[in-house]
């Protein structure tokens, strides 16, 4: 593929929800563009876009993609994402580094979550956003019901472009109001026709707003307008191209990603009217970054891939400058020189070398040392660092352990290499349950994290739910005494202290005091009983969950001259702990996690509802969008496991939470009692055994 200049590159993502038809409508825009020989489909397992294993097995897209193209001396870099909310993060980082997004959707009066969340992101980049219709042959076809609701949500912006000719079965072409012609047949075979007379109406009333739109973008068309004078069909679509640019139009085009129906016209409208980098820069700091590709580098990296085998791949995106082969990079996130020996052009599952990426276009690095998703390449002259991407927080999460010994050895780097391709996905050991969590958006996304271990790196793991890490603390104050004493013949061993236990604030942890007197206990054996007591905390005061949040004060106990020695202090002092606690009321503490629920309106009472249901305490109601409102709430952890799976149930997907932890308090005693019954019935066991 030749080299572009910026201004004949259109950087496009495909989004929509899932099952919408996006990997489809790609594959016939390769098909029509001359891309590919044959047109693929998703069943069959032979897309372009979607050529990971565990995408061709589930039938969905699991990563982005990205396709370039060639269309009327444009080059088109069109990126499929995936679009299912489990695999948002894709969607967050491509929006960084495209000008436009198509948003697909089928013809049907309700529109689903993964539209919502691609228009919210679209607005929020300040993309040029563009709807396509589709599915408009199946039989519940309903393309008013879609536009009407369109219309609700979005207002006039979003204008008619284009029409259907025919209703679901029937349907078999596109009416494009701008020039009024008719597109009939499929990719490469396009037919041309007038517009039909029963269509006459119709297209007179879509086609006079859709001028509407197009004279509110220029000034000089908007007063040609207003004196009763008919815009040509290049004013209308320059007027559109402005309007799309600075997102006061959301153009709608049709047709049917299966049949390939409305794909030409498509490609058509991406390069008139959609924006190429030099068109809208973008602004960083305030500053728009021409796509100069002689001016400063600053190229970014947007996705990165973990392979076994070819290693790690870096996608980027060249905002200013160019960068060649055999050139010597600075990563100025990490502050280190890169070496860029392979470069190519991604094609989805194939690649082509590249001698060079300039600046407005998009390629692919392979096997830099230690370059990730978010970095900046630059030069160490220019030393320019965009901003990184945010991603959201993951909501779900697991415990995994390794099925064998040599999974075990192997656990490690593989997560490594899948922590770098995946900034949503996180891996931590709790420490206080001794187990490795994984974190991620859903089940599906942390699925498909488990198989692709297997299917990569060859490492097995057993799932197991995720254990809440309870504390344990006391309520009151109390002395014991902590005696140790045992004969074996010879030498003995004996410890004997006499401890206070006082509970603290909150968050406070363990303090340990020494108040004896007199020489009761020698001082040399004072760090022992300490120690004892913190190792016995670690064990728990009534349910085996770690002890926290009080004061022990030791302040009488004795000694004998031959038999003490610190492992005997040290058993006394966990003895001691024990016989205080039983008096102090031990408690077990339960984390209480800060939750902020974003949920239509018509949620609400359902979301509140829930959350109640969970022990949650309602702290307030925000309206956060027309039609949104943030629920805010403080709920225990236990009750939040599953909370992601439910809330998508609950709002029929449309719901979304952020959660942290706020602080520890006491558990209501039922549930105290069902956690102390079952430690008790373990240890029976155990010592059963």
């Amino acid at each position: 593929m030749k080299q572009y200049t910026a201004d004949k590159i259109r950087n496009v993502a495909i989004v929509g929800h899932g099952g919408s038809g996006k990997t489809m409508l790609v594959e016939h825009m390769l098909y029509t563009a001359g891309a590919i020989d044959r047109v693929g489909s998703v069943d069959a397992g032979n897309t372009q876009s979607d050529y990971d294993p565990l995408e061709i097995r589930r039938k969905i897209s699991l990563s982005a993609s990205v396709m370039p193209m060639e269309w009327h001396g444009c080059k088109i870099n069109l990126i499929d994402v995936p679009g299912y909310p489990d695999f948002i993060g894709d969607l967050h980082g491509v929006a960084r580094v495209v000008e436009s997004m198509i948003i697909v959707c089928e013809a049907k009066r309700d529109i689903d979550v993964g539209f919502e969340l691609a228009m919210e992101v679209a607005q929020a980049h300040g993309l040029a956003t563009c709807i396509f219709v589709n599915k408009l042959e199946r039989d519940n076809a309903d393309f008013d019901g879609l536009m009407d609701t369109l219309h609700q949500l979005y207002g006039r912006k979003v204008v008619n472009t284009q029409i259907p000719i025919g209703h679901q079965a029937a349907f078999s072409g596109v009416l494009d109001l701008l020039n009024m012609k008719v597109y009939k047949g499929r990719d490469r075979g396009v037919d041309v026709e007038e517009a039909p007379s029963g269509y006459a109406s119709e297209a007179a009333e879509r086609r006079e707003k859709m001028m509407d739109a197009a004279a509110e973008g220029d000034d000089e068309l908007a007063l040609k307008y207003l004196e009763g004078e008919q815009l040509t069909e290049e004013e209308i679509e320059h007027g559109l191209l402005v309007g799309i640019e600075t997102g006061r139009v959301i153009p709608v085009l049709v047709g049917s990603a299966m049949s390939g129906i409305g794909v030409a016209t498509l490609l058509d409208r991406i390069c008139g009217e959609l924006p190429s980098p030099v068109d809208v820069p973008k602004v960083f700091d305030g500053k728009p970054l021409a796509p100069d590709a002689n001016g400063p580098l600053a190229g970014f990296i947007f996705k990165t891939t973990a392979d076994p085998f070819v290693g790690k791949i870096n996608y980027v995106r060249i905002f200013s400058g160019s960068i060649k082969v055999d050139q010597t990079v600075l990563n100025v996130n990490r502050d280190i020189s890169e070496r860029i020996h392979n470069l190519f052009t991604p094609h989805g599952k194939g690649q082509e070398a590249s001698v060079g990426v300039s600046a407005g276009d998009i390629g692919a690095l392979a096997k830099l040392a230690d370059t990730h998703t978010g970095d900046t390449l630059t030069t160490a002259k220019d030393r320019i660092q965009l901003p990184g991407i945010e991603f959201p927080e993951p909501i779900y999460r697991i415990a995994v352990k390794p099925a064998t010994k040599s999974d075990e050895d192997k656990l490690g780097s593989a997560i490594q290499r899948l922590l770098e391709e995946d900034p949503t996905f996180r891996h931590t050991r709790d420490a206080a349950t001794h187990q490795e969590i994984l974190e991620g958006m859903g089940d599906i996304h942390l699925d498909t994290v488990i198989e692709k271990l297997k299917s990569k790196f060859g490492v097995s793991v057993i799932t197991e739910e995720a254990r809440v890490p309870y504390r344990e603390t006391v309520k009151g104050s109390a002395k014991a005494q902590g005696r140790h004493k045992r004969q074996t013949g010879g030498k003995g061993q004996f410890g004997d202290c006499w401890v206070e236990m006082e509970p603290l604030e909150r968050g406070q942890g363990f303090q340990f005091d020494n108040k004896v007197v007199g020489g009761a206990i020698p001082k040399n054996f004072i760090p022992a009983i300490e120690k004892g007591i913190r190792e016995a905390m670690d064990g728990g005061l009534i349910a085996g969950y770690p002890a926290t949040d009080f004061k022990i004060t030791v302040y009488d106990g004795s000694y004998h001259d031959v038999d003490s020695n610190e492992a005997a202090f040290k058993m006394a002092g966990a003895i001691a702990l024990r016989a205080a606690a039983e008096k102090a009321q031990a408690v077990i503490l339960e984390p209480q996690m800060g939750v902020e629920v974003d949920v239509p309106d018509e949620c609400v009472g359902d979301v509140v509802g829930d959350l109640n249901g969970r022990r949650g305490r309602l702290q307030g109601m925000d309206p956060v969008a027309p039609g949104k409102t943030r629920v805010r709430a403080i709920v225990p952890m236990a009750t939040m496991m599953r909370y992601a799976l439910d809330l998508r149930s609950i709002t029929k997907g449309r719901g979304r939470f952020r959660q942290s932890l706020s602080h520890y308090e006491e558990m209501p005693f039922p549930e105290q009692q069902a956690l102390v019954t079952e430690y008790a019935k373990q240890r029976a066991e155990r010592e059963d055994h």
